[in-house]
């Protein structure tokens, strides 16, 4: 099935030209069917390479979804074009009485700030405080995800001697989760950040569940409120180049980047990365849609609100 996203977006045509099939806002209210409606929150600098990403995976589904793209205000941005931004993306009050299906947290390059210190930490509470009687179930990822964590639950961040980057292996603490369905004993994500958190806060948190670990890094995957809160510390949406990207911007600012561990053939960056997260990925999204899709109230104004 197709996904009905704003015509304005810049991955329109990426997704096209692969097969994605997007429709139009006409289209969709000739379709008899009540579709998937999907908010993301993107937190990102560079927003229209993440719009592509996120948009590959929400496609490989046979569900209808809509999907609405929307940004803070309170910070300005400086690497996507504002003119761009009013046309394609929605601020917090255009969606705050609306209701969704699923709601999208990415990551943010301010990890190294408190919580409560970033610009828009304000604003984006209202996001999260909005989700709790307006979503069915919240995704978040990466700084996302530790924001999430903080923020519901207390459970804090501290900054790494040095950058966590590569690809790494997470064994699944939960195999039959739904979430995880069709994954192997385990898995491959990328990692790309400067924080951790207190990963025994987490694991000893009566609310929380874990899903995947590794002795080595800690808890993965989380979910509170049974799947309405999902946690991801890691990167299923990158591509194979995205941390190659980061890598070469980091190294040509005089930075001095370690080689992104596990990612490119015996760690030399003159050989093409290894692309072995990417059918995992594809089933986390497609098995949390189809949860949704199974869970969520016909009508959303039937949700539970959470605690």
């Amino acid at each position: 099935m197709p996904i009905k996203v704003n015509d304005q977006l810049s991955a329109v045509d990426n997704l096209r030209q692969e097969g994605i099939v997007t429709i139009t806002e006409q289209r969709a209210h000739t379709q008899d069917i009540r579709p998937l409606r999907i908010l993301i929150l993107n937190l990102m600098p560079l927003k229209k390479p993440t719009e592509l990403m996120l948009l590959r995976l929400l496609g490989n589904s046979p569900i209808q979804i809509e999907v609405d793209f929307c940004r803070t205000i309170t910070h300005e941005a400086t690497h996507t074009d504002n003119s761009y931004l009013d046309s394609a993306y929605l601020e917090f009050q255009d969606i705050k009485d609306r209701y969704y299906d699923g709601f999208l947290v990415t990551g943010a390059p301010v990890e190294c700030y408190d919580f409560e210190d970033v610009d828009y930490w304000q604003e984006f509470t209202e996001y999260m405080e909005w989700a709790k009687r307006h979503v069915f179930s919240v995704l978040y990822y990466c700084w996302g995800a530790q924001a999430g964590l903080y923020y519901h639950y207390g459970i804090q961040k501290h900054l790494l001697p040095k950058k966590f980057s590569g690809i790494y292996q997470y064994d699944l603490t939960m195999k039959y989760h739904p979430l995880l369905r069709g994954f192997d004993d385990r898995y491959f994500i990328p990692q790309s950040r400067h924080t951790d958190i207190d990963h025994a806060a987490v694991e000893s948190h009566p609310a929380l569940t874990v899903l995947s670990r590794s002795s080595y890094h800690g808890v993965n995957i989380v979910t509170a409120e049974d799947i309405r809160r999902v946690f991801v510390l890691g990167h299923f949406e990158y591509n194979r180049r995205t941390l190659e990207e980061e890598f070469v911007r980091d190294r040509d600012k005089g930075l001095h980047p370690a080689i992104p561990k596990y990612y490119y053939p015996e760690n030399d960056p003159s050989e093409p990365p290894v692309f072995k997260w990417c059918s995992y990925a594809h089933l986390f999204y497609s098995n949390w849609i189809n949860l949704v899709y199974q869970n969520t109230p016909y009508d959303l104004h039937d949700l539970q609100p959470l605690p």
